[in-house]
């Protein structure tokens, strides 16, 4: 995490770690039921387990706390991707794991990426230009996982736009999640995603 972006009054980058953590998940908690601007700091900080003092020793504003949300969600991403798959032995089925993995990960984090699609307009021009850089480079992850294991199988476009088709799909199960649940379970949802993917690098 980009922990530069956010002054904090404290010193031990450990504890600043685990205090944000919770700040994070309380958080996505209260913006899940309220929405960003109906959220305090105060109630931010009660359901992180500490006072408002506390809570700003950690952050300035609670758009740092929405930027903090943000880009945990992309830097979850960027570590689960990179256990996935060992580039230094591209294969399809190294790329498949990964994918699949994203999907996953998509599952759990599914509160949090409807915040990120809800709110990051509410962030000032800097931070909201900074997530969705981060956004690019989620995509730009997936893209280089796609060229390494299929080798030159697609042209650079149809990367490009399959690696945006997988990072979307991933986002849908959270964003869609009201009827898709309803039709598919999430094993059936990343099953049917991935032979719609095999059909499009069986070319």
């Amino acid at each position: 995490m980009s922990e530069e972006k956010i002054l904090s009054s404290v010193k031990d980058r450990e504890l600043v770690k685990i205090r944000r953590d919770q700040i994070i998940k309380g958080a996505i908690k209260l913006f899940k039921e309220k929405g960003f601007h109906r959220t305090t700091t105060r109630e931010i900080a009660k359901e992180s387990g500490f006072s408002i003092g506390t809570l700003y020793e950690y952050i300035r504003t609670k758009e740092d706390v929405l930027f903090l949300v943000c880009d945990s969600i992309h830097e979850q991403v960027r570590e689960r991707i990179a256990r996935a798959v060992d580039l230094a032995y591209p294969s399809i089925p190294n790329m498949q794991k990964a994918i699949r993995s994203f999907f996953y990960l998509m599952d759990e984090m599914q509160d949090g990426i409807v915040i990120l699609y809800q709110e990051v307009k509410s962030l000032k021009k800097e931070t909201r230009d900074y997530v969705l850089q981060k956004e690019r480079e989620m995509v730009g992850l997936v893209e280089s996982v796609i060229t390494a294991c299929l080798k030159d199988k697609l042209q650079d476009k149809e990367v490009k736009l399959l690696a945006n088709n997988i990072v979307v799909g991933g986002h849908m199960w959270g964003f869609r999640r009201w009827i898709l649940q309803k039709q598919f379970s999430l094993e059936e949802y990343v099953d049917m995603q991935m032979n719609l993917i095999n059909y499009a690098v069986k070319k």
